[in-house]
């Protein structure tokens, strides 16, 4: 491990120049114009494998290429086989205005590279590959035989990567999953992230008149569509923080007490966070922390409201319709069919007569939770407390991440979340940035990760 650990350490300069490079591609899957600069990204990542000693290619799917790249290894090979994931591509960069640096120019300022990317996700699976070359490199034996999939449509949702993971399930067959694209609490507190929330969206519209009406005219004789919709989203919660909806706690698995102790262990200082959100008062369900609150406990939020008119000035209208965007984080053992039903279920109870209501079913994804104790979560702590000298901690994350329940359902392996994101990277804002610290770290909790795996239970 000690000629692994110097390898990464002698090479940090150039693994730098090499995630600069990696992060000009503009790769943003959401827009159509980007097509031709995902592929080039793609090619470069293979090129890259390639030059690192792996065995990669280009796989082709419905939508962008998935880079599948594998590590050298004999046909009988009995060594356990993981599979890293990643993503090459990166969401839009506008608004272009508030970039300090242009967002695919990368630059180093501090202690971090800026650039489009950066963290989510070229830097945290280059951290994986970086690893890999200094095993490769310096002829010291990896304990595992490795995969990457990395592809290219994650924030666009992962369209392609179930049918990819179904098409090569005999080749994609391991032990378990390895994905760095969740985030670290601290630089001090490494992070396991052992649970994730599930999601339900859900578009609700209320229509009235046949047209917008004059509010003067007939203001007093119709329902106001908007109106309606507030006083039906009002129904939805108390003042408790409890959601009203009858049965949606049912199925709720609630937290152990050791999960509790774990999650007290994370560091929270509530004016620091009142001071980052920008609020006044935190507002959550009462007998929960704020950190259970936004990991591990179901919610309900309006996403949008749209209705009436919209530009400047006046305009003294009944509008036709409103409509309001709204989504539900799941915690294990809830479903999306099974909320998005209790959902439609009570608003058609409590709708007025006198407005016709809508549905139009969005997405939907469960919740997942591996144990912390297990096997694979126990190496994995241990690999972080190498890296980064300290104590990790266990951390349940409040956003989805479809794909870990595609890989389970499909490959039926667990997850190994680790991710390598600050609070501060501004994933999905304007000056995201990796920081370069935590790059070095990945990579030697990569380094570790692999024996870890691979030693006696």
């Amino acid at each position: 491990m000690k000629d692994i650990l110097a390898f990464l350490k002698k090479n940090q300069a150039r693994f730098v120049r090499e995630l600069c490079e990696y992060v000009r591609f503009p790769s943003v899957s959401a827009q159509p114009a980007h097509r031709k600069d995902l592929m080039a990204c793609a090619q470069w990542l293979v090129r890259h494998c390639r030059e690192i000693g792996l065995d990669a290619e280009l796989r082709p799917t419905v939508g962008n290429p998935v880079v599948l790249a594998r590590t050298p290894r004999r046909k009988a090979s009995r060594k356990p086989h993981y599979v890293i994931y990643g993503h090459y591509d990166v969401q839009p960069p506008e608004p272009f205005e508030l970039w300090k640096t242009p967002p695919f120019e990368p630059c180093v300022r501090g202690c971090s590279l800026f650039g489009r990317g950066a963290s989510d996700n070229k830097g945290q699976h280059l951290a994986h590959l970086n690893a890999v070359e200094a095993y490769l490199r310096t002829g010291a034996e990896l304990p595992c035989d490795l995969t990457f999939v990395i592809e290219g449509e994650e924030e666009v949702g992962s369209k392609s990567l179930a049918g990819f993971l179904d098409k090569n399930r005999g080749r994609l067959r391991c032990d378990g999953i390895v994905i760095s694209d969740t985030g670290l609490v601290s630089k001090s507190h490494p992070t396991f992230t052992y649970g994730l929330r599930g999601i339900m969206a859900i578009e609700v519209k209320l229509r009235g008149p046949a047209r917008d009406l004059h509010s003067g005219i007939f203001g007093g004789t119709v329902e106001n569509p908007a109106m309606a919709l507030c006083q039906l989203l009002a129904q939805l919660r108390d003042k408790k923080g409890r959601i009203t909806i009858p049965g949606f706690y049912d199925d709720v698995e609630p937290l152990t007490a050791y999960e509790r102790r774990q999650l007290a262990r994370l560091p929270f200082r509530e004016r620091s966070y009142r001071q980052f959100l920008g609020v006044r008062k935190l507002f959550g369900e009462r007998g929960y922390t704020p950190i259970e609150q936004r990991s591990a406990r179901p919610t309900l939020e309006i996403n949008g409201l749209t209705s009436g008119y919209q530009g400047e000035g006046s305009k003294t209208i009944i509008p036709a319709w409103a409509s309001v965007k709204i989504t539900a984080r799941l915690v294990p053992n809830q479903t999306p069919e099974r909320v998005r039903q209790l959902f439609t279920r009570h608003l058609r109870r409590i709708c007025p007569a006198t407005v016709r209501l809508e549905f139009n079913q969005e997405h939907g994804g469960e919740a997942y939770v591996v144990s912390p104790q297990g096997r694979g979560a126990q190496a994995a702590l241990r690999a972080l407390k190498h890296a980064f000298g300290c104590e990790p901690v266990l951390m349940r994350e409040g956003g989805s991440i479809p794909i870990v329940n595609a890989f389970k359902k499909i490959l039926g392996v667990d997850s190994l979340m680790l991710g390598l994101a600050l609070p501060d990277d501004n994933a999905h804002s304007p000056n995201e940035k990796f920081d370069l610290e935590v790059f070095e770290c990945g990579m030697r909790m990569s380094a570790h990760l692999w024996r870890e795996l691979a030693a006696p239970y």
